[in-house]
């Protein structure tokens, strides 16, 4: 009798989705090398070995349907796979299933059952069909009776998700609004949205700027005050969509562009491998490694 504890150790030696592994298992009558050979020789089990390559690369997709929007990233070894047709298909076919299932995070994806397994072990798969690590990092879901509009930039090195709910019209600016998200990098929809805690560090660090400077050293306070203020706007101009003067025409502010069509309730904008450490290729090493004993 094969049990979940046979199947979890073979998944643990071989990195094969759950399902592959309970079907070799199967299919070795409960012999765990038996079963490790038949997933070797279907190619699963070499998955394994690309786990602990650096997945940088790769492609931030979206999808939008009724309602429903999704922001996700999945990660591969080259840049070159990223623009294959096979792996922005994988980005596609996950966007969709996300949209569909609505899975709370990553773990939960992954056990989503997918094709004749898991989104894990189909993922495994696919990591032996490319040839390359693939990993899915992250995904965002929205869910409005608004609109949603996403933007993704560079083929993917850059995706921005947008909600504007009330929605009246405008759908041509709603799509500048993610331009715009995308080449100014806001952190806030509004002013309002700003932590007070964030306000107060940033004054602290003004304030600090203002007393190093000697030519402050005479200034009463509340001249002070009063720069820092002046400061405290630029910082709200710089950081918060509405305040921010329109990238196609910068005697606007995104808020007058937008005006009473919309409003924005949320967005979010990734850079594809963002804060992921990159692969560096020492070719110097890997030729001595492979001459090595020769």
């Amino acid at each position: 009798m094969i049990t979940a504890r046979d199947v979890a150790n073979l998944r643990d030696m071989t990195g094969a989705g759950m399902m592959d592994c309970k079907k070799a298992l199967t299919e070795a009558d409960g012999n765990v090398d038996k079963a490790i050979e038949i997933l070797r020789e279907k190619g699963i089990a070499k998955a394994a070995k690309k786990q602990s390559r650096i997945a940088a690369e790769g492609v931030v997709g979206s999808y939008v349907n009724a309602g429903v929007g999704v922001l996700l990233e999945i990660n591969c070894e080259s840049d070159f796979v990223a623009k294959g047709d096979k792996f922005r298909g994988i980005v596609s076919d996950i966007a969709k299933l996300i949209a569909e299932k609505q899975p709370k995070d990553v773990e939960e994806l992954n056990n989503l059952p997918f094709e004749s397994g898991t989104v894990a072990s189909y993922i495994a798969e696919q990591t032996v069909v490319i040839g390359e690590k693939l990993s899915i990092r992250r995904f965002e879901i929205y869910n409005t009776t608004g609109k949603i509009e996403t933007y993704i930039h560079m083929g993917g090195k850059v995706g921005v998700m947008v909600e504007a709910n009330p929605f009246t019209s405008g759908e041509d600016t709603l799509h500048d609004i993610a331009l715009q998200i995308a080449a100014v990098k806001p952190t806030y929809v509004r002013e309002s949205d700003v932590p007070a805690d964030v306000i107060e560090k940033e004054k602290e660090i003004m304030i600090a700027q203002l007393q190093t400077d000697p030519k402050n050293a005479s200034k009463p306070k509340e001249i002070l005050g009063k720069i820092v203020e002046g400061k405290i706007g630029k910082f709200y101009t710089e950081n918060c969509l509405l305040n921010q003067p329109f990238v196609k025409d910068d005697s606007q502010s995104v808020k007058q562009v937008i005006g009473n069509k919309f409003d924005v309730v949320r967005f979010v904008r990734w850079e594809m491998g963002e804060g992921l450490e990159k692969r560096v290729d020492d070719f110097a090493a890997e030729v001595a490694a492979q001459t090595k004993g020769n």
